[in-house]
């Protein structure tokens, strides 16, 4: 795999550029705290099976499947959360190689598709000076990768060939949804059975963006 040539490069976020998803994982334990030490494990454990999905939904399941309509207003868990891990997002380390992967695939598009919330990444990332790296926009919830990927290409935004860089199966199954090439980086994954996930679907590894 070379991977200048890419016309397009697309980048998870959390575990990707930043080192944020033990930030997300502590977030979603303290927003689910107050409604117990078992519920709030509950929502961690959904959490780190599901990477890659949007906070909505995983709160949408915590309300549906744990507690009761009653008990939790999606709205109050979704500002809870954001409140414990904002800070964590404006301070978590950024990965190694960045800069140089950009110059060495400096004519390809760069974009951010995360399941992490919209307006959330695209402060972070003009705030830690992230942002111009990213010369195809930043994206993020409510909307799924799936539809943000399937909207890009139809807008020529993502041109072939193109590559995914993620560390979740959920990434995986986005790209090939999308028709698009995929590399898992395993260097701050929480996908505890990505080695043999990888292996089964012959996906190329690579512990850091130094590529």
């Amino acid at each position: 795999m070379n991977i200048a040539n890419y016309k397009t490069l697309i980048f998870d976020c959390d575990g990707v550029v930043l080192d944020s998803n033990k930030v997300k994982t502590e977030a979603f334990y303290k927003a689910a705290l107050p409604f117990g030490e078992k519920a709030a494990q509950k929502l961690v454990s959904h959490h780190v099976l599901n990477g890659g999905i949007s906070r909505y939904k995983k709160f949408e399941w915590f309300i549906q499947e744990v507690v009761s309509d009653e008990e939790a207003e999606l709205n109050q868990l979704l500002e809870s959360y954001a409140q414990f891990v904002k800070s964590g997002l404006f301070t978590c380390d950024i990965a190694e190689g960045l800069s140089e992967l950009r110059e060495k695939t400096c004519n390809a598009n760069w974009l951010i598709v995360s399941g992490g919330d919209q307006q959330e990444l695209r402060e972070v990332f003009a705030a830690r000076k992230l942002i111009d790296f990213f010369d195809g926009g930043v994206f993020g919830s409510p909307d799924s990768k799936d539809l943000i990927l399937e909207r890009e290409i139809a807008n020529n935004n993502i041109q072939m060939p193109a590559i995914f860089l993620g560390d979740s199966r959920y990434d995986h199954v986005a790209s090939s949804n999308a028709g698009l090439d995929f590399l898992f980086l395993n260097y701050w994954t929480e996908f505890e059975n990505w080695k043999d996930y990888c292996q089964t679907n012959n996906l190329n590894v690579h512990n850091s963006l130094r590529l």
